[in-house]
């Protein structure tokens, strides 16, 4: 048996006006009623609470078996749907989906009056097999295990429920579809659409004639009761519609709570039933041996308990039979009267609180699915409704002791309550000195503390929170504390709890810098360095990773640095990059991110990068990140150095790492060329900046991981008319192999640093070059003479002692100039000539 709540889901009624005894009946468009009876069918209008008005009558070509109306028209059927036979001895049986054609059924689809080519979009879907075994152990005729009222209800797609888009029927898209059928005791309904699933079991207290199924309510008759039971179609619904239901997000009711019945309303000679819209039309009618002569009025009235309803009645009621209209309340109201029927359970704290709250959440869920058929005040009122719904089982949720406890945070989320509103529906009064926190209530606030929610908390209210976790969760307080929605929190209160936890049984040095923290805000710079002083650096950093927002916190949407963060910035510059690499090598926070937070910190702004960002960017080099990010991190570290030094700006912080910290622990560093220091020497450079920007640029470019291509674009605002940029220029065309060019450039620019850059470079397969090109390159430039003769007579002289060695007689002669001095070319002809016999 479902429970029963005494509840006034019916309304008004009237008696339609109907000149014959009605056979058939079903509602139509948006206020029609259809009344069949023989041959005849009377249409009536029916408006809100306004007496029902005949609209036309006119005449079929049969007697009228069956009633039904669809968009395009009204359906007068010949052939009833015939029940099921039963076999006493046949087990019962239910197969679901395509395992239904197991059945041993055929069903065999006949056309009649379609054109041959339509006849190909119809088929057969196997959706539901059950076969039903009476009960023997009573004597019951056949009329007792009958089906009846098979019926499909369709929901369409919504869109959010918070969209004041109105779907036109050209719009509909079918979300879900529901099969209802009953027993005489008992009644099954079941979700059809991707699978076939068995979502509620009815049963009801006495035998059920006929039962109609609505998105909100199933409507069943006894011969002398109305009942209205709830269902779980719009929580099915919303699951199909909504992927974010059941999550931390959203949350609904589940399909497996049990329904009830919201009224069982006594009604004398219930025949028929049939709903359309707000509207529930019984058709009732007396037992021939039981109608006593008729009076004036026999006609019994629905109302809400406390309202007095006048009945709207034609001048003549035909005696033995009526037909009424009877009017479900609006789903607001209903919903009202639910939650304050709820309050009779709300200080015991049962299941019964959540169940009917949850029935009225679902309620107004079924009304806001239909959308369609609203006016615009009266979905911003069920909307309103919704929300207060989603409060009031947050409510319940966060104050029982239940599994479902965490529902608490979903529920509070689509209420739209801050968590200050949240906080202030607590009960705080304690008599007994001792408060007792419920996980649900512990749950929403840790995980909203979490969320970076653009909330602030009173100092009062912060105090509360900081009370309640010392008391229910300790291990999370040094974590809440860090929220941005604690910012309110008197530093002397968070002291004096952080003090009593006992850091034993978790991070101890967590502790240490919540305190740090927090001496920080309230000045005490002595306690914060006594509490630093207590770990290590390396177990500092592990704090960090423990809880970021120690250092960096987000607040509506941007990231901001905390003031512990701009702390270490001036007293510990290297803890702090440290930190912040343990926690994007953590996933604690984003490559953008970081470099976002630096930029901030430092109070730069556009392309201006602080040098924090150039230590944090080269301990990430050092970290050796994934080849991923590598390039780019390349790019932003030879941009930097390149403005840098063609601008001669200074960086405005000094360096955490020298050049040579770079190339002693980074293998992405490599060694500096000896000819670069060469040529560097040519020049006075005293600035020291200056010098420590080019060596890591030019260190970079002798590493063997840098990407030379995609850099020789941008070395553009970095002059050759330097030493420092010929340096860079140089180095890049020798790691893209040209060899040519850059012998030229030196040639130019320092011959001094030639025969250094050949030894270094002009190696294996690129030997050659030193006969091929430098040599004819020296010999000509002494011939042209000039202020460097003496230096390139002098790189003559070594290049012909190197090409003595590696060339045989015959082939040096050939590479020596036709118009050469003979006396000079002598001693090196000479020593070609002897090294075979020498060797």
């Amino acid at each position: 048996m479902v429970q029963l709540y005494n509840l006034h889901p019916f309304g008004s009624q009237q008696v339609v006006p109907c000149k014959l005894e009605p056979e058939r009946f079903c509602g139509g468009g948006r206020d029609t009623l259809f009344v069949a009876a023989g041959c005849k069918v009377e249409a009536f209008t029916v408006v809100g609470q306004e007496l029902c008005q005949p609209r036309c009558v006119f005449s079929t070509l049969g007697r009228v078996l069956r009633l039904a109306y669809s968009e395009a028209g009204i359906s007068n059927e010949t052939s009833q749907l015939e029940s099921d036979d039963f076999v006493i001895c046949q087990k019962p049986m239910e197969l679901l989906g395509e395992k239904s054609k197991q059945s041993g059924i055929s069903v065999t689809l006949e056309s009649t009056g379609l054109a041959d080519e339509k006849i190909k979009y119809f088929h057969v879907r196997h959706l539901l097999y059950r076969r039903f075994a009476p009960d023997i152990s009573s004597c019951l005729l056949s009329d007792d295990v009958r089906l009846h009222s098979l019926q499909l209800l369709p929901i369409y797609q919504t869109g959010s429920l918070t969209s004041d888009r109105k779907n036109s029927s050209q719009e509909k898209v079918l979300l879900s579809l529901f099969c209802f059928f009953s027993l005489p005791h008992v009644g099954y309904l079941y979700m059809i659409v991707k699978s076939v699933e068995l979502l509620s079991v009815y049963q009801y207290p006495e035998k059920s004639q006929q039962a109609v199924l609505t998105p909100q309510f199933l409507h069943v008759i006894t011969s002398n009761n109305l009942q209205c039971y709830t269902v779980r179609c719009s929580a099915a619904a919303a699951r199909e519609e909504d992927p974010y239901v059941d999550t931390t997000l959203k949350a609904c009711p589940p399909i497996s709570m049990a329904v009830c019945a919201l009224r069982i309303q006594l009604f004398i000679g219930l025949k028929a039933i049939c709903h359309f819209k707000n509207h529930v039309v019984l058709l009732t009618k007396a037992d021939p041996e039981t109608v006593p002569e008729r009076r004036e009025s026999p006609k019994r009235f629905l109302s809400r308990k406390g309202t007095s309803v006048n009945p709207k009645t034609p001048p003549v009621a035909e005696a033995g039979w009526n037909l009424y209209i009877v009017n479900t309340i609006s789903p607001v109201q209903l919903y009202k009267e639910m939650v304050d029927y709820s309050n009779a359970y709300k200080t015991a704290k049962t299941q019964s609180c959540v169940h009917l709250l949850s029935e009225a959440h679902l309620l107004v869920r079924a009304a806001l699915m239909d959308a369609s058929q609203l006016e615009p005040g009266e979905k911003a009122e069920l909307l309103e409704a919704f929300k207060e719904s989603c409060g009031h089982l947050g409510d319940c949720y966060s104050r029982l002791e239940t599994q479902h406890s965490h529902l608490a945070l979903p529920y509070y989320k689509m209420s739209g309550l801050s968590m200050a509103e949240v906080l202030n529906r607590v009960d705080w009064a304690v008599e007994d000195g001792s408060q007792k926190y419920e996980r649900g209530l512990i749950f929403y606030i840790n995980h909203s503390l979490y969320e970076n929610l653009d909330e602030e908390l009173s100092e009062e209210l912060s105090a509360k929170v900081v009370q309640m976790f010392y008391a229910a969760e300790p291990k999370q307080l040094p974590h809440i504390l860090c929220s941005p929605s604690m910012k309110n929190i008197d530093p002397l209160t968070a002291i004096k709890y952080l003090r009593k936890l006992d850091t034993s049984g978790f991070s101890s040095v967590l502790v240490t810098l919540a305190k740090a923290a927090m001496a920080l805000k309230m000045g005490d710079l002595d306690m914060h360095r006594n509490e630093m002083k207590s770990h290590s650096e390396m177990k500092l950093v592990c704090g960090f990773i423990l809880e970021p927002r120690l250092l960096i916190q987000q607040r509506k949407g941007q990231i901001v640095p905390t003031e512990f963060a701009v702390h270490l910035k001036e007293t510990q510059p290297g803890l702090l990059v440290a930190s912040v690499l343990a926690l994007q090598k953590n996933n604690k926070i984003g490559i953008e991110e970081a470099d976002s937070f630096f930029k901030v910190l430092c109070g730069k702004d556009g392309d201006t990068i602080p040098q924090l960002l150039v230590d944090f960017w080269e301990a990430q080099l050092v970290a050796c990140l994934p080849d991923v990010v590598l390039q780019e991190l390349f790019f932003k570290l030879t941009s930097q150095y390149i403005w840098r030094l063609s601008k001669r700006q200074p960086p405005d912080t000094t360096p955490l790492r020298t050049s040579e910290d770079l190339i002693n622990t980074c293998s992405h560093y490599g060694l500096i060329n000896p000819w670069v220091n060469v040529l560097i020497s040519s020049e006075s450079l005293v600035d020291k900046n200056y010098m420590e920007d080019l060596s890591k640029l030019q260190s970079l470019i002798c590493g063997p991981s840098f990407d030379i291509a995609s850099i020789v674009p941008f070395l553009e605002p970095l002059s050759e008319d330097t030493v420092a940029g010929l340096s860079v220029h140089v180095l890049c065309h020798t790691r893209l192999k040209e060899y040519d060019q850059c012998i030229d450039r030196l040639l130019e620019r320092c011959p001094e640093a030639v025969i250094p850059y050949a030894n270094h470079e002009l190696k294996e397969e690129n030997r050659t070059l030193w006969w091929k090109k430098l040599l004819p390159e020296l010999c000509q430039r002494i011939k042209c003479g000039g202020e460097k003769y003496q230096l390139y007579l002098s790189s003559l002289k070594e290049t012909l002692s190197v090409v003595a060695v590696e060339l045989e007689l015959r082939d040096f002669l050939n590479v020596l100039p036709e118009d050469g001095t003979a006396a000079f070319f002598l001693p090196y002809l000479l020593y070609c000539s002897r090294k075979k016999s020498l060797t």
